[in-house]
This record gives structure tokens, C-alpha cells and sequence, in this order.
């Protein structure tokens, strides 16, 4: 490596741990295992870097999975737990919106089986996946490490999981901007945030069955969405989910093509052409205040985009946590402890 590219590299790390630190919850600490499990977060980080070497679809799977624990209950890893059907319970995990598109169970499930051979009963699930999300994160196809941006610890696991309260909790790739606004800001979060956030969607892959209403009798007037470019929508995505096969749970299309393992900002210059993969991504230009904060995060350098996205995250991290005598550190991801 250069000395220009340890300079950039040195501070880049600077600049964002500055940022995640200036947005950290009175009740969650930076280094909060550091004298009871010292190495949580960077084992943690290694078993996201194996994952993420094996499959790189991990990360966009580990933020999302992290985004929608903290939209349904806060961020206590309730989207973790599995069903019973003994009982009659389904979790949200088993939820329409979250089965079969939510990916990297197993991931957090290795990282809390060697945490529990290290430090038995001392780290949380609910914080396994905030440092996993952290870490799943790939600017320039490269891992961030723990040392990129500081994420807040010292959440305890949530008891209840239920499929029933994700569709009210969990933004659909349907809404519309009031909507998106609406959902956004009864967790805290505001339409920056909102738009912000929504660059995680230069990751990853989406079932076709997510976008299609955009494709094929989108209204009573024309078939397809007006407001997607028709070269896209024609030759990309209907090549890829004919209309016979629109509901198929095995097709994926990546959700920002040009760059789809690359975490960055061309995500806004996408959605500026009518490239948006989701009526929600389509939603931002519909409105001027979304519109302009699409615009300012385009024209942003990779690092200054980084640096908003990440101080996002750590605020969306903070949603509705458990800490103290609230809640449990569960052994089992999977199960409550009881």
C-alpha cells in the first residue's frame, strides 16, 4: 500500500469513528465489552470476514437484517428467534417480508457459539448484529473493519417475536414518500436518515416478487410504471421475471446493478435515471425534500457519503434498545433463554 493510500485509509478511519461517536445513546457505550470481552467485537468481525469471503451476498444480508430487527420491537434480536409451532407462534423472522428474502442467520448464529465458548452469557445477540451489520458493510469490495466506525454496545435480548407485527412496523418496498416518512419517523428517524439509509439498496439482490407490481399491470391505464426508464424495465428486469414467472421466490435482480457488492453512493444516481428497483426508491424524487437530499448525497464524495451512512446506522442502532435489567442475554440466538 501507498503512503497516500494509508493516509486516505488513516483518515477515513478517523473521520468516521469521529461521526458514529458524536450520535451514541446515554444508554449504549463504545468499548462496552472491553473489560468483560475484550475480543467480542473482533470476533465478531472475523466470522462476518469468512461469511463475507464465502458468500458476499452477506452483507447486504446482515444490514438488512439489522435494519429490520430495530424496525419491529427496537434492536433486541427478536427478528433472530425462531418459530414454535408447538405453540402456535410464528416469528417475524417467518414473516412474508422477511421469508425467504432475509439471509445470514447463520452467521450470527457461529459468532454467538464461539462468543459463548469465550465469554459464556456476557454478549448479546442484539449486539452481535449491530458489530456483524457493521462489519457486512464493503466499501470498494474490502470489509470495514471495527476500527472503521465505533458502534454502541450494552443491548440486551427481547423475549417476544412475532410475524404479526412486521407488516406494521416494517417499511414495504410499496410506499410510497409519505409512507416511507410516516414509518421513518415514528422510530426517530427523519427523512435524512430515511434517504440515507436507503443507499444500503446499492447492495444486494431482490426477489422479483418485490418489484413486479412496477412491471406488469402497474394501473388500469398502462402495464408497466411510467416512472421506470423503459430500457431498464424492458430489457433488464422483464428479461429477468417474465410476467408468468412474477411471483417466483427463487429469481433475485440485483438491486443496484452496476455495482451490486460495493457499498457506495452510486445507489442516488440510479434512482436520478428512474433505476430504482423498488416503487419506495422511485418515492424519493417525488417529493422536493427527498429529491434534494438524493441530489446532495450524488454529488457527495464516496468517503463524506460513508460518513452520513454509518452515523445513520448507529442512530437507527439506537432504536428502542433493551439495556440493564431489561431484557436477557439469550445463549441461543434462536431461543429465549426461558
Amino acid at each position: 500500500m501507498s503512503n497516500i493510500e494509508c493516509c486516505k485509509s488513516a483518515l477515513f478511519a478517523l473521520l468516521l469513528c469521529a461521526i458514529a461517536a458524536s450520535v451514541v445513546s446515554d444508554e449504549l457505550q463504545v468499548g462496552f465489552y472491553h473489560a468483560t470481552c475484550p475480543i467480542a467485537e473482533s470476533t465478531v468481525f472475523e466470522v462476518v470476514e469468512r461469511a463475507w469471503s464465502s458468500f458476499p451476498g452477506t452483507a447486504a444480508g446482515l444490514i438488512r437484517m439489522h435494519f429490520h430487527d430495530c424496525f419491529v420491537r427496537g434492536c433486541d434480536a427478536s427478528v433472530l428467534i425462531d418459530s414454535n409451532p408447538k405453540l402456535g407462534i410464528v416469528a417475524e423472522k417467518d414473516s412474508p417480508a422477511n421469508n425467504p428474502s432475509l439471509v445470514g442467520f447463520d452467521v450470527i448464529d457461529i459468532a454467538k457459539a464461539e462468543l459463548e465458548t469465550i465469554c459464556p452469557k456476557m454478549v448479546s445477540c442484539a449486539d452481535i448484529l449491530a458489530f456483524a451489520a457493521r462489519d457486512s458493510a464493503s466499501p470498494l469490495g474490502v470489509p470495514l473493519s471495527l476500527k472503521d466506525y465505533a458502534v454502541p454496545a450494552g443491548r440486551k435480548d427481547g423475549r417476544i417475536s412475532l410475524a404479526s407485527e412486521v407488516h406494521a412496523n416494517v417499511p414495504s418496498p410499496t410506499f410510497n414518500v409519505e409512507q416511507l416518512t410516516h414509518s421513518f419517523s415514528a422510530k426517530g428517524l427523519s427523512q435524512e436518515d430515511m434517504v440515507i439509509l436507503s443507499g444500503a439498496h446499492t447492495i444486494g439482490v431482490s426477489h422479483c416478487s418485490s418489484f413486479t407490481n412496477r412491471l406488469y399491470n402497474f394501473n388500469t391505464t398502462v402495464e408497466t410504471d411510467p416512472s421506470l426508464d423503459p430500457n431498464y424495465a424492458n430489457f433488464v428486469l422483464k428479461a429477468r421475471c417474465p410476467k408468468e414467472d412474477s411471483r417466483n421466490y427463487q429469481t433475485t435482480v440485483p438491486m443496484e446493478s452496476k455495482t451490486p457488492l460495493i457499498l457506495d453512493n452510486l445507489y442516488y444516481d440510479e434512482v436520478k435515471a428512474h433505476r430504482g428497483l423498488f416503487t419506495s426508491d422511485a418515492a424519493l424524487l417525488t417529493d422536493p425534500n427527498t429529491l434534494n437530499i438524493v441530489n446532495q448525497n450524488s454529488g457527495l464524495e464516496f468517503i463524506a457519503w460513508l460518513q452520513k451512512f454509518t452515523a445513520a446506522m448507529v442512530k437507527m442502532g439506537n432504536i428502542g434498545v433493551l439495556t440493564g435489567s431489561q431484557g436477557e442475554i439469550r445463549v441461543n440466538c434462536r431461543h429465549t433463554n426461558n
